[in-house]
C-alpha cells in the first residue's frame, strides 16, 4: 500500500517593502512516496511515471534533471551530508506534470528513517532561467511538531530581491494537514513570506478526476502567475537586481542558524 497522498489547500506571498504587494491561490500539492512510484503508476489511471499521461511524475524535472533515479540521487545528497537514513522513505512534496507541462518554484523532500523519523529536509528551489539549487537541512530533534530554521539564500531566484538574504523556515510536517511557511528577511527585517497550508487527501483516482476538474491548468497557471507579478512588480518600479548565474542542479549542505522549536 503506498503512502503517498494529497494536499489541497491555499498559496499566498506577502512582500513588505519596499511597497506591499499581495497574491493568493488555490493549488494542490502531491506528496510522492518516491519508492512507490512504478506502484502508482499501475494503480492510477490518471497517473504516469516517466512517461505521458495527465498527470505526471517524470525523475528528470527534478534532482540532477538526467533521467536518472531521483530516489538514489537523495540517498547519495544525504551520503555526503552525513546522513543515514538506512531503509527509510522519502516523500516529495511538488506539483505534478499536468497534460505534460509543470514548473515547481520549490519542491521539498521530507526524509525519514527506518523508525520513521524525520532526519532531514531538502529545498530544492527553481528559478526562471532553468537553474536550480537544493538546500539539504539535518533535522536536529524530529519528536518536535513544528520545526523552525534558518540559512543563508545563496541561490538566485528572483530579480527583486537581493542575494543578501537568509531563509526563515517554519514547517508543520505532512500528517493530517501540512504547513510550510518560507519567509526571506534581509538586514532590515522580513521582507516577504511565502506560506501553503494544506489538508490531507488520498491519492485517488476520484481525486485526481476532480483536480483536473477544479485545477485544470494550474500548472500553467502557475509560471504564468510568476510573469504576471514580475509584471506587478515592475510596473511599481520595485528595484532590480541583476541575475547571477548558478550551476545547474547545485547543492548546499547547510547547518541550521538557529535552533528547531516546538510550538
Amino acid at each position: 500500500m503506498s503512502t503517498s497522498m494529497a494536499y489541497s489547500g491555499f498559496v499566498s506571498h506577502l512582500r513588505h517593502r519596499p511597497k506591499k504587494h499581495l497574491l493568493k491561490y488555490r493549488v494542490f500539492y502531491l506528496l510522492l512516496n518516491l519508492g512507490d512510484l512504478e506502484i502508482l503508476d499501475k494503480k492510477l489511471k490518471l497517473f504516469s511515471y516517466n512517461r505521458p499521461g495527465v498527470f505526471s511524475f517524470y525523475d528528470v524535472d527534478h534532482g540532477p534533471r538526467d533521467g536518472t533515479s531521483l530516489l538514489s540521487w537523495v540517498f547519495k545528497t544525504l551520503k555526503k551530508a552525513d546522513i543515514d537514513i538506512e531503509d527509510g522513505r522519502v516523500m516529495l512534496m511538488c506539483l505534478p506534470r499536468m497534460l505534460g507541462y509543470v514548473f515547481n518554484p520549490v519542491s521539498i523532500y521530507f526524509c525519514y528513517n527506518k523508525h520513521d523519523c524525520l532526519n532531514a529536509i531538502l529545498y530544492e528551489v527553481n528559478n526562471t532561467f532553468g537553474e536550480s539549487h537544493t538546500y539539504v537541512v539535518p533535522i536536529g530533534d524530529n519528536r518536535l511538531a513544528t520545526l523552525k530554521h534558518s540559512f543563508d539564500k545563496v541561490f538566485y531566484v528572483s530579480p527583486f530581491v537581493s542575494m543578501d538574504c537568509i531563509y526563515n523556515m517554519t514547517i508543520v510536517p505532512p500528517d493530517k494537514g501540512l504547513s510550510i511557511t518560507m519567509e526571506e528577511a534581509d538586514i532590515e527585517g522580513s521582507l516577504l513570506v511565502a506560506i501553503f497550508r494544506g489538508k490531507a487527501k488520498s491519492l485517488t483516482n476520484i481525486f485526481l478526476t476532480l483536480a483536473l476538474i477544479r485545477y485544470p491548468f494550474m500548472t500553467v497557471k502557475v509560471i504564468a502567475g510568476i510573469y504576471w507579478e514580475a509584471f506587478n512588480l515592475w510596473r511599481k518600479r520595485i528595484p532590480v537586481f541583476q541575475h547571477q548565474p548558478a550551476d545547474s542542479a547545485s547543492i548546499s549542505i547547510v547547518s541550521p542558524r538557529s535552533g528547531f522549536t516546538n510550538e
